[in-house]
C-alpha cells in the first residue's frame, strides 16, 4: 500500500500484481503536484457517447492493467517511468454526473492547477469529449494554439453548435476556438467518412495498411515538426479484433503491433505539452485486452515523454489570464 503512504517511489515495497490500490503503475497516489513531472488524471465520463456507453469505467480498468506492466521491466525502454519521470496519479476528476454542465469546468480547473504547478497532464478517459477541457487547459496555459496528433477511427470534427456534449465534435470546436492549429495537425487511423477535414492532414487506416508504418511516421513528423503538440489516442483507432472494449468500434483498424510502432515512432520526436488515452469501455471488453492496450500506450508515453523538450516551449505567463497569444 505504499502508493498511499509515500510520495517517494524509491520507498515503495512490492505489491502483488493483482492486489493493492488502483494507481497507474503503482505511482504515488497524491494531489500534491509540486515536484512531479507528469500527473495521470482519470476522467470517468461517458455522457458524450453516441453509441455504447461504459467509458466512465475506463480509468480504473486501465489502472488495473497497468499493474501488469510494472512487473515487466518496462520493455523496450529499460527505465522506470514512475521514478525517472516523477509520475504521480491524481485520481479522478470529480463532477456532478447529474449536472453535465459541471464537467468541463471541473476538468479544466483540475488540469490548469496541475499545469500551474509545473506538472504535465496525461488524461485517462472516459469518452473522447474529455479531450475538450484538457486541450483548453493546455492551450490556454501555453498561450498559443497546439498542434494535434490524433489517433482514431473517427475525425471527431462533425458539426457542432458550440454547446453540445459530444465525443464526435470536440476537435471541431477546439479549432473554432483557435486552440488547435489544423494546418500543423494530423489524424491517424481514420476509417469513417467526413467530407470536411477542417484542414487536418488525415492518414486513413487503409493508407497505413498499404504504405506501412514507416511512411506514416514520416508523414506525421513532417506535418507537426517541432511545434508544441497535444497527443490524443482513442482506443478505437485499434481494430476491434484487438480492442473490442470501446463504444464505437470500426473494423479495418490498426493492429496493436501497428499502433505501438506508430506510437513509439512518432511520440519521441514531439514536444508534447499534454496527452490523453480515451474510450476504453470495460463492459464490452474481452479478457481486459482493450484496457491492457490502453495501459501500454500510457506506460509507453510516460517512458517517451521528453520533459526538457516540452518545458522549452512552456512559455505561458499565468498572469495574463490564459489568453492565447498567437
Amino acid at each position: 500500500m505504499a502508493e498511499f503512504l509515500t510520495d517517494d517511489p524509491h520507498q515503495a515495497w512490492p505489491t502483488t500484481t493483482f492486489g493493492g490500490v488502483l494507481s497507474f503503475g503503482r505511482a504515488p497516489y497524491t494531489r500534491r503536484a509540486s515536484g512531479a513531472g507528469i500527473a495521470v488524471l482519470g476522467i470517468p465520463f461517458d455522457l458524450g457517447t453516441t453509441n455504447r456507453s461504459g467509458a466512465r469505467e475506463g480509468p480504473n480498468a486501465v489502472r488495473r492493467m497497468s499493474a501488469l506492466l510494472s512487473e515487466l521491466r518496462n520493455h523496450p525502454f529499460g527505465i522506470d517511468p514512475i521514478a525517472e519521470r516523477r509520475v504521480i496519479d491524481c485520481g479522478d476528476v470529480h463532477f456532478d454526473v447529474n449536472r453535465v454542465e459541471t464537467f468541463v469546468p471541473a476538468v479544466e480547473t483540475a488540469a490548469r492547477e496541475l499545469l500551474l504547478a509545473g506538472t504535465r497532464v496525461l488524461g485517462i478517459g472516459g469518452d473522447h469529449f474529455a479531450s475538450y477541457p484538457l486541450v483548453r487547459a493546455a492551450a490556454h496555459h501555453l498561450g498559443a494554439p497546439l498542434s494535434l496528433v490524433h489517433f482514431d477511427a473517427h475525425t471527431d470534427t462533425w458539426p457542432d453548435d458550440g454547446e453540445r456534449i459530444d465525443h464526435g465534435t470536440q476537435f471541431r470546436r477546439l479549432v473554432d476556438e483557435g486552440l488547435i492549429d489544423p494546418a500543423t495537425s494530423v489524424q491517424i487511423g481514420i476509417r469513417t467518412w467526413n467530407e470536411d477535414t477542417m484542414g487536418f492532414e488525415v492518414i486513413e487506416a487503409s493508407w497505413i495498411h498499404q504504405q506501412g508504418t514507416a511512411a506514416t511516421i514520416e508523414r506525421a513528423r513532417r506535418r507537426v515538426g517541432d511545434r508544441p503538440a497535444y497527443v490524443s489516442f482513442d482506443i478505437d483507432c485499434i481494430d476491434p479484433a484487438f480492442a473490442p472494449g470501446t463504444g464505437t468500434p470500426v473494423i479495418g483498424g490498426l493492429s496493436s503491433a501497428q499502433a505501438l510502432e506508430l506510437w513509439r515512432g512518432i511520440c519521441p520526436d514531439l514536444r508534447i505539452l499534454g496527452a490523453d488515452v480515451v474510450e476504453v469501455a470495460p463492459a464490452h471488453d474481452v479478457s481486459d485486452i482493450t484496457a491492457l492496450a490502453a495501459a501500454t500506450l500510457v506506460h509507453d508515453l510516460l517512458c517517451m515523454w521528453d520533459l526538457d523538450r516540452a518545458r522549452d516551449r512552456w512559455s505561458a505567463d499565468p498572469s495574463d489570464g490564459g489568453a492565447p497569444r498567437g
